[in-house]
């Protein structure tokens, strides 16, 4: 079945400078057990969120099963990670999430890809292997909230 398996919803860019340098520090709390989706801004709190350069691509999803064993949203900097959802090949659909509070729908744009910093965040090798597996950018369609555990998935 699928899941949702982590949450990130972060106030700050910690990618930010040389990836040589290191990342800033987290922000504390930037892994939360839920998200408030709002249409057309993003996540409540998080770094994007009704940026108006960032809108049609405030909510980022990955899968679980593109990262190396022990990598999570803070070493790839998406909000949502997923397993058991093939995320990378949703490019135009709407891919729609309900984790028991009602459903969320999420207009997929484009490819989340991959930088020079995964290198330095997941692992060496980390930016080659992501290529195409790196999740994706979307626009909310929907409010919502989306929390931890099983998720009922839609595909449009």
């Amino acid at each position: 079945m699928p899941e949702i398996v982590q949450l990130l919803a972060s106030p700050a860019h910690r990618f930010t400078g040389r990836p040589a340098d290191g990342p800033a520090p987290a922000p504390p709390g930037e892994l939360v057990g839920h998200v408030r989706i709002r249409a057309g801004l993003g996540i409540e709190g998080d770094r994007y969120f009704a940026r108006p350069a960032h809108r049609d691509a405030s909510v980022t999803v990955i899968a679980a099963e593109s990262l190396p064993p022990g990598a999570g949203l803070a070493e790839v900097r998406r909000n949502i990670l997923v397993r058991g959802i093939a995320v990378d090949d949703l490019v135009g659909a709407v891919l729609t999430l309900d984790s028991g509070d009602g459903p969320v729908a999420l207009q997929v744009r484009r490819r989340a890809n991959p930088c020079a910093w995964m290198d330095v965040t997941v692992g060496p090798g980390a930016w080659r292997n992501l290529r195409g597996r790196g999740g994706i950018r979307c626009t909310p369609l929907t409010d919502g909230t989306l929390r931890l555990g099983a998720v009922t998935v839609s595909i449009d």
